[in-house]
């Protein structure tokens, strides 16, 4: 068996608020009823990620979430409709545009804890050959 990822922590300082709103954008379930203190988001069949309520300060993460054309579309879609500024640099203006530099469709956006969230349709990080 191949090495995977199969949840990560989220702190966060609403947890049913940051999950359903990142479910509600991914267009995927999430459980505000889960066993023990998580709030998790079904992101596939693979990995979950768990919001956790705490009042205590943590470090801004960054998740990038690579996806087809159509999934793209369909979440920027959703992500206008709900308000939600975006860019196209990791700490760049809002601009509210798409990066196209690497070969697909790239935004980024931060959520009310602060978290960053990336979207793309092709990997920067992991060229084919």
């Amino acid at each position: 068996m191949s090495i995977e990822l199969d949840h990560t922590i989220v702190p966060s300082y609403d947890k049913l608020a940051s999950a359903k709103l990142l479910a509600e954008l991914l267009g995927v379930p999430w459980s505000p009823t889960a066993l023990g203190p998580f709030a998790p988001v079904f992101v596939n069949e693979g990995l979950t990620l768990d919001f956790i309520q705490t009042d205590e300060d943590f470090p801004v993460y960054h998740f990038c979430f690579r996806v087809s054309q159509q999934t793209f579309d369909d979440i920027l879609g959703r992500i206008k409709r709900a308000g939600i500024s975006y860019r196209s640099s990791v700490r760049g203006p809002v601009d509210m545009r798409i990066n196209t530099d690497y070969g697909g469709n790239m935004i980024y956006w931060n959520e009310p804890d602060g978290h960053q969230w990336e979207m793309l349709t092709v990997s920067y990080a992991r060229q084919s050959a």
